[in-house]
């Protein structure tokens, strides 16, 4: 086993460990989240980090079998995003002023 071999197993066990720690940043972040925006911002890191540790797997085993499956969770989790940012931006939408002699 060369040096070269040495420090790329290191690098992917320290990539593994800040996925997990982003990960459970998260967690944090998706249970004290204050509003619901917070909430689906981190839904949508979530996707990106279930992306990135499949990354890790795959450079992990050396094995391109992942990158197509990485691009469809990518994918998956964009669509996600906007769909939640399309509810969101219906349901904060201000409502029109009433008309002058309206009474309600």
């Amino acid at each position: 086993m060369s040096v070269l071999d040495t420090l790329e197993g290191n690098l992917i066990i320290a990539a593994g460990a800040m996925v997990a720690l982003a990960g459970a940043l998260l967690l944090v972040r998706i249970w004290r989240g204050p509003s619901m925006l917070d909430r689906a911002v981190a839904l949508d890191v979530v996707a990106a980090l279930i992306t990135a540790g499949i990354g890790v797997k795959a450079a992990w085993d050396r094995d391109p079998f992942y990158i197509p499956v990485m691009l469809v969770l990518a994918f998956l989790g964009f669509t996600g995003s906007v769909g939640i940012a399309r509810f969101i931006a219906v349901r904060d939408r201000p409502r029109p002023a009433p008309l002058k002699g309206d009474r309600r």
